[in-house]
């Protein structure tokens, strides 16, 4: 069956339920009937749906789901059947340009990177490597940011290196490695086909993951429907399929986790057997936890007692459960701690490393595996361990540099941290690929500041003249999807690979061809002079990554461009062991945590302070998982009198980030032009706004105007999506994250977006609420005037 529908109203299709074999349906959208197709997979939310390309006299003119591919079996959501129109927009940047008495003035290749190199070569003699940072995102393909990864780490030898994956994933692999031993999803998508029971923490799947939400609903249309538990304060698509909602305050996700396992541990509801031969720590998890009662937990967290228990129900009777972990858990209070509670639950039950067993902890973005894999963030290549010394030491001789360039003399630096030394003045150069902090980054009146400091030279390397570029010295216009080669990652493991289809506008690059061109400018070399990066295209690229693999949990040795063209993605590990890829970790119950292979010694979950080596080394977990119990924090910042209601932030169903694509496709941008605040009946009736009346939300850090969408909230709790900055509305400030605080995990380091204490007042009809903060101006046309780093 093929299936050309209205993704806009009907987004999830046509149900096909499932009994055992997945029916055949082939999503597809195409405007002109393609001449040929080009295999790819979807880069708009973190599935990975398996698609090809529609081409036709050059451009792309649609998309198509692959049937065969495991990710999706051909289904399409509605980012995937629309977003690729954003590659066509007339908007796209097509020259380098560079910042000129305060102006952009359009500039060739060998100007912006002659530039460049210079001022990196300059920063180094003066102030070494470590005044230069690299900002890099979860957009890019492995080749890339392998590359990258190499670069910076062993070319320049700089801490300071990290992702926006910082802002949404951090947190899915600290408590992957904090439980077993190192990242790496333990389970597959293919557990939701026959798991008995789902939970969904914080985790709006319906809108996230709308494939995923397919595949659930399938099975809720066919025999043998699964059991859903939702956590989440809001009244989702999700949650309206639930069997049980629990809708806790925000910030309280320690209470709820804490009180289930409470109740499965007491009616024995556990599995002793595996508790004691593949696992270390039950018993301060079960002290812990013993004291949240079902009644204290509805007195802290606001979640009845009896629904606490029909939850407990569900979750400790199953035979078989899977659990999806997100934003709600990642972007709150204790992030990493509550996340390694569902971990817990998996661990306690013994429910891991089989079918319908699966623990997500979900990526946000299509390619934020490979960003943790590939050492473009901050971990190290291979899921290697900072920490130790032969680790190091493996990747100093696989690219042939002495030990002493890798940074590893301490904990790499996050991204939050690397914009404070951008304030400090202790970075001189941020090098920004394939994001735009200057939306989604917390507190965003500061993070306008930094970029136009007059003392940081500000690279970003982009498609479009995002709010970022704008505040930039240099600007390199860049290839996206559909424009190039490469492999990347979804966060069930499995590895697509996606082939040029069209050029790229003008004189746009692939960002691989990008940084190969910096690493041949700046002469890097290895010990013995050769060229440090001795790759030259994306497929030699991803040899060399498959090295970089070897023996390492994800390893790709047994992976080539021939192996993953024409078929189904993979699942890594895949090897001489697993030639056909893996659906799950973990099946002899022995996992990654030994002192000599883990990712990570492990942190505090209180104070973030790093385990020692010889610490950790003292109580070896030699292959079992960690359970780590963690007692309640509440928010640092509560509603007060001043400020009575609490923000959360999230995501729509229509958008990607801060719609730098989506908003270039005209059905995703039509379905959601603008951004709003969601609020209660009870607080609308006590403020007196009614349904798209404007509404000024206050925090200690700024202030937004938004039309009001009332209904599907809590009361005291106020919601605004965080994708909508300024590049195609300036009218009034609307950026969520111009209200969000500078705070986060202590383990993850991801920030805490999902709570801040605001007050909110209904705007008159003849009130002003044009924009007050410095925000750039709409700028659709590369040679159009920008505002200069100055006038910010």
């Amino acid at each position: 069956m093929h299936q050309t529908r209205d993704s806009i109203t009907d987004v999830w299709g046509q149900r096909t339920p499932f009994f055992g074999d997945w029916p055949v349906r082939v999503d597809e959208r195409s405007l002109e009937e393609p001449d040929q197709w080009v295999q790819s997979a979807c880069v708009l939310c973190s599935n990975g749906c398996g698609m090809d390309i529609g081409v036709k006299d050059g451009r792309i003119v649609g998309v198509r789901g692959r049937e065969v591919d495991i990710a999706n079996h051909g289904r399409l959501g509605p980012k995937g059947l629309n977003g690729w129109e954003a590659n066509n927009s007339p908007d796209r940047l097509t020259h380098p340009l560079i910042r000129r008495q305060g102006k952009f003035e359009q500039a060739t290749w060998d100007e912006a990177m002659d530039l460049i190199v210079q001022r990196s070569k300059d920063i180094v003699v003066k102030d070494t490597s470590g005044a230069i940072g690299f900002y890099t995102t979860g957009q890019l393909f492995i080749e890339e940011y392998y590359t990258l990864g190499v670069i910076g780490k062993a070319g320049l030898g700089t801490p300071h290196m990290d992702g926006n994956t910082r802002l949404c994933t951090a947190t899915a692999a600290a408590a992957l490695k904090e439980s077993f031993g190192t990242d790496g999803q333990t389970g597959s998508y293919k557990d939701l086909d026959t798991t008995d029971a789902i939970l969904h923490v914080g985790h709006n799947i319906a809108s996230q993951q709308t494939v995923l939400w397919m595949r659930i609903l399938d099975r809720l249309a066919g025999p043998n429907p699964p059991k859903i538990v939702v956590i989440d304060p809001r009244n989702t698509f999700t949650a309206a399929k639930a069997d049980v909602h629990l809708s806790p305050r925000v910030g309280t996700n320690i209470p709820v986790m804490n009180g289930l396992l409470n109740l499965i541990i007491e009616a024995e509801q556990i599995d002793h057997k595996f508790i004691n031969a593949h696992t270390v720590g039950f018993e301060n998890l079960k002290a812990v936890v013993s004291k949240w009662t079902p009644d204290r937990v509805e007195q802290v967290a606001g979640v009845p007692a009896d629904q606490l228990r029909a939850a407990a129900e569900i979750l400790g009777s199953a035979s078989t459960l899977t659990s999806t972990v997100l934003q709600g858990v990642y972007q709150s209070m204790q992030a990493t701690a509550a996340a390694c509670q569902v971990n817990n639950l998996h661990l306690i039950r013994g429910l891991i490393g089989k079918d319908g067993c699966g623990v997500l902890q979900m990526n946000g973005q299509p390619t934020a595996q490979n960003t943790r894999e590939c050492g473009a963030d901050g971990d190290m290549p291979g899921f290697r361990n900072w920490g130790n010394p032969n680790h190091i030491e493996e990747l100093a001789r696989l690219w042939n540099v002495d030990i002493n360039i890798i940074p590893h003399w301490s904990p790499p630096t996050h991204a939050m941290q690397i914009f404070r030394y951008c304030e400090q003045g202790s970075i001189k150069m941020l090098w920004i690929s394939a994001t735009n902090p200057a939306v989604s980054m917390p507190e965003l009146h500061r993070i306008r500041q930094i970029l136009a400091k007059e003392d940081l030279f500000v690279i970003v390397q982009d498609a479009f003249m995002t709010e970022t570029a704008q505040l930039a010295d240099v600007v390199l216009p860049a290839a996206i999807w559909g424009e190039k080669t490469g492999t990347y990652t979804n966060a069930g493991r499995t590895v697509h690979i996606s082939h040029k289809a069209i050029a790229p506008p003008g004189e746009a690059r692939s960002d691989l061809d990008i940084f190969l061109d910096y690493a041949r400018r700046m002469d890097f070399r290895d010990k013995d002079g050769a060229p440090l990066i001795k790759w030259h295209d994306s497929e030699s690229a991803f040899e060399a990554w498959k090295e970089c693999t070897r023996g390492r949990p994800c390893d790709y040795t047994g992976m080539s461009y021939a192996k993953l063209t024409g078929g189904s993605g993979i699942q890594w590990p895949c090897n001489e062991q697993f030639p056909e890829g893996t659906n799950h970790l973990y099946t002899d119950g022995i996992f990654n945590t030994a002192a000599d292979y883990c990712e990570t010694f492990g942190q505090d979950f209180d104070t973030g302070a790093s385990t020692s080596e010889e610490e950790y080394r003292a109580n070896d977990p030699k292959g079992r998982a960690r359970i780590r119990a963690s007692d309640y924090q509440p928010p640092h910042e509560q509603p007060d009198e001043q400020y009575p209601l609490m923000l959360t932030t999230g995501r729509l169903v229509y958008h990607f980030h801060t719609r730098t694509k989506t908003a270039r496709a005209k059905a995703l941008h039509d379905a959601a032009p603008d951004a709003f605040v969601q609020i209660s009946p009870e607080d609308a009736q006590d403020y007196g706004i009614a349904e798209g009346d404007l509404v000024e939300v206050v925090s200690r850090r700024g202030r937004v105007v938004e039309p009001a969408r009332i209904g599907d909230i809590e009361p005291g709790l106020v919601f605004i999506p965080f994708h909508y900055g300024y590049w195609d509305k300036a009218d009034r400030p609307r950026a969520a994250n111009e209200l969000t605080l500078t705070e986060w995990d202590p383990i993850s380091k991801q920030p805490h977006f999902k709570y801040a204490a605001v007050y909110i007042r209904k705007l008159e009809g003849n009130e002003p609420h044009k924009q007050t903060a410095p925000v750039a101006e709409t700028v659709m046309d590369s040679g159009k005037d920008v505002m200069t780093k100055a006038e910010v």
